[in-house]
């Protein structure tokens, strides 16, 4: 039996957007099985916080201030990885925006924001990361995405071309790399209670409380909640591990049976 606590002992792992939500679950959970962890979130105050948070519990955890839509910048960043601790196994792409708005009322700025956060911040992390997991001889790349990759709400016109892209790319790094080695997978969740989901809430729910709105949510997903973020993390853990070692090219949903659903509900033919 794989021995799940340790399962990431000597490895190194880079998780862009860790300082919250799916992105700092995806750090606890690989430092506690054992790996060295180095992250990145573009606000200093957060990754000094998550830092010291994640230090107070013995774990190997280096913080790193970078804005994935940047590329020296997260050249930097992949470099604090290979430079502090010798290479890189793991790499986790978390960091992502949401941003509302039709093709008609989408500005060319909120346009360039979403696909640089969400898309351009994977290619690029990729970009720097993959020549160093072939030199480590493979290596593991899980990417969040979204349902959105799947459907789309109305509205999210930005948001849900960035999640396309994600599986897309996710597709073809792990058909161009498979022969080094490297595997590459792409988790789509639905809503998971995390600070950008609340941020959406506040954004819409005009008199009604945030917990109210996120249970009205989470009853549109077949379970009856959203996920937690811990949830999510479970599944990158597993596609990054040598559990894994016969999956690449994926989608993976965790989504509650979201996509499983169809909207059409049969009247109810009980006798009154």
């Amino acid at each position: 039996m794989v021995d799940r606590m340790g399962e990431f002992s000597s490895k190194i792992a880079l998780v862009a957007g860790g300082g919250a939500g799916i992105g700092q679950a995806v750090v606890a959970r690989l430092a506690d099985s054992g790996a060295s962890v180095v992250f990145c979130s573009n606000a200093k105050d957060q990754v000094q916080t998550v830092e010291r948070k994640f230090h107070a519990m013995g774990l190997s955890v280096t913080g790193v201030v970078a804005d994935v839509r940047r590329a020296e910048e997260v050249r930097q960043f992949v470099e604090e990885a290979v430079n502090g601790y010798g290479g890189i196994d793991v790499v986790v792409n978390c960091a992502g925006i949401q941003r509302y708005g039709t093709v008609e009322e989408t500005s060319e700025e909120l346009w360039d924001e979403t696909i640089g956060v969400n898309l351009k911040g994977v290619f690029l992390v990729c970009h720097f990361a993959v020549p160093h997991l072939i030199r480590r001889g493979g290596g593991a790349i899980v990417n969040i995405s979204s349902v959105q990759a799947f459907a789309t709400q109305s509205g999210v016109a930005a948001y849900t071309a960035s999640k396309g892209g994600i599986n897309a790319l996710t597709r073809a790094i792990a058909i161009d790399h498979a022969a080094d080695g490297i595997r590459v997978n792409a988790v789509c969740p639905a809503a998971v209670d995390t600070p950008m989901l609340r941020w959406t809430a506040d954004l819409f729910r005009r008199d009604r409380t945030t917990e109210d709105l996120l249970d009205e949510w989470g009853r549109s997903h077949p379970l009856g909640r959203v996920a937690r973020p811990e949830e999510v993390a479970e599944v990158v853990a597993f596609l990054a591990s040598d559990r894994a070692s016969f999956i690449t090219g994926a989608e993976h949903r965790v989504d509650g049976g979201l996509l499983a659903t169809l909207p059409v509900v049969l009247p109810d033919n009980e006798a009154s």
